[in-house]
């Protein structure tokens, strides 16, 4: 049956609303009718203005619908719409009076089915891995054994108390816990947060800094691990400076934590495990290294003593060594003594000999007393010519000793002439009118432009010291006219000859 119009008559008495009137009236029977919704769709042509607002559409086959999620709801959804992504939005209807168009304003975002969640984490774990969070060479060993093991995790559940137990049976440790919510909304921030405080622990703060890290988490849906598949976990757990052990579920269990970490256990018992090893075996095997190290020990001092009593047994007797060279140092002190005494003999000889051979001094004083009469000399005058020979001899000693002064006065004064003339003609006095000598690592002068090669450490020397340099740039002079020489002043000699006047070049 089809609706007729009414007549004119009706239609005058059907009440008059204003636009706005109108709009308010939708609003509210949209609002009133549709006040708690769940809208399944694909989000398209999503906005994120400056404002912090979410706009987006959500389509299917048939229909578009506009959705808006305000500033403050945004910021703590659970998963941020992106577009493409098939989501189911809660919300209630409204309208927006400018455009005269209805939407849905967003309350809640979840994912709509397992198989749109499994690819969202695919193309997260995709995207992540090509920035190299998931690179092998950014993993790190785990100390052998820790001194402190950080725990991150649910304080009631029953993973801390396996993880407790499994490190006190195998190598009892000090363990820290930071507390954390392990599902909901605020369990991803928490968990990224303690990754982050445990990396910032200082000497100076009241809990100590972990040798290792653990993250761990019981089983559970896909959901309710999404905690540990968020970014914010997977960047804090790959940055993380400390090696960290995720422990996220069971075995079958997957997140993108277990990717950024540096070592995966399938559960958090394993983890403990992997954290500490078991001091039994470590104290079993440090026995048995004992044990090798001495049967070691004492089958390479076996051997050695067996190698020693072999080569002894190719060495004579020490005895026989000593006796023979005692026998041959008394031999040698024996002769030694007779040698000393026919020495002397034989020098006492010799000087014997040569005194025979020698006259008597009587003979040589009967000599002179024949030569003096022979020559007609009486004591008397001999003795006057004795005392003025003398005297001669004084005089000409004492002009002696005034000539030998002069002779050194002039040798000196010439000495002097000379050390002016070599002072002159030194580089040292050419350094102290302002010229510089250069010379190499090897003390070398540098006398060039052909020697002074670039990268060349020279040592430059000023009159007053010397300064470090290296050759930066050569460059010959420019072929040319030569400069002229100097003239030099002629050098007047004195007139006559003057050995006492020493030269003053």
């Amino acid at each position: 049956m089809t609706e007729q119009s009414p007549s004119p008559e009706a239609a005058r008495n059907l009440p008059e609303y204003t636009v706005s009137e109108l709009s308010v009236a939708l609003k509210r029977t949209l609002e009133d009718a549709y006040s708690w919704v769940r809208v399944k769709g694909e989000v398209s042509g999503l906005r994120r203005p400056g404002s912090g607002h979410v706009y987006f559409d959500l389509k299917d086959e048939a229909a578009v619908l506009s959705a808006v999620c305000w500033r403050g709801v945004a910021t703590h959804l659970k998963l941020q719409p992106e577009d493409g992504m098939e989501v189911v939005c809660t919300g209630r209807v409204s309208t927006y009076q400018l455009r005269s168009q209805y939407q849905i304003v967003v309350e809640s975002v979840e994912l709509a089915g397992e198989g749109a969640l499994l690819k969202l984490l695919e193309e997260r774990r995709q995207r992540l891995a090509a920035e190299g969070l998931f690179a092998a060479a950014r993993k790190r060993p785990l100390p052998f054994l820790p001194e402190v093991i950080g725990v991150v995790t649910s304080p009631t559940g029953a993973v801390i108390r396996d993880i407790l137990h499994r490190i006190s049976d195998r190598f009892p440790r000090r363990v820290v816990v930071w507390p954390v919510l392990v599902q909901g909304e605020d369990a991803a921030e928490q968990v990224a947060a303690a990754i982050e405080g445990f990396n910032r622990l200082g000497p100076q703060d009241p809990a100590p800094r972990p040798d290792v890290l653990i993250v761990a988490r019981g089983g559970g849906s896909l959901e309710d691990l999404m905690p540990f598949n968020e970014e914010v976990v997977v960047r804090a757990a790959a940055s993380s400076g400390i090696p960290l052990i995720s422990a996220i579920g069971h075995e079958t269990d997957t997140t993108l934590i277990d990717f950024a970490a540096d070592k995966r256990a399938p559960t958090p018992s394993a983890a403990a495990e992997m954290a500490v090893p078991v001091r039994a075996e470590l104290l079993a095997q440090l026995l048995d290294d004992a044990r090798r190290l001495v049967l070691s020990l004492a089958r390479f001092m076996g051997g050695r003593r067996t190698r020693v009593e072999d080569l002894a047994r190719g060495l004579p007797d020490p005895r026989t060594l000593l006796e023979a060279a005692t026998q041959r140092l008394d031999d040698w002190a024996e002769r030694l003594g007779n040698a000393t005494d026919n020495l002397l003999a034989r020098r006492r000889s010799e000087v014997t000999a040569l005194g025979a051979r020698l006259p008597p001094p009587r003979r040589y004083l009967e000599i002179a007393a024949h030569r003096v009469a022979a020559a007609g000399l009486r004591p008397g005058p001999l003795r006057r010519e004795i005392a003025r020979g003398r005297r001669d001899l004084h005089h000409l000693a004492g002009r002696l000793g005034g000539a030998g002064r002069r002779v050194i006065a002039d040798a000196g004064l010439r000495l002097d002439g000379r050390i002016k003339l070599l002072e002159s003609c030194s580089y040292e006095r050419v350094l102290e009118r302002g010229f510089a000598l250069v010379r190499d690592a090897r003390h070398r002068p540098v006398t060039s432009v052909r020697a002074a090669k670039p990268g060349l450490d020279v040592a430059i020397r000023f009159h007053d010291g010397e300064a470090d340099a290296t050759i930066r740039g050569a460059a010959p002079r420019k072929a040319g006219k030569p400069d002229a020489p100097r003239r030099r002043a002629p050098v007047r000699r004195a007139q006559g000859r003057n050995t006492r006047q020493g030269t003053l070049l």
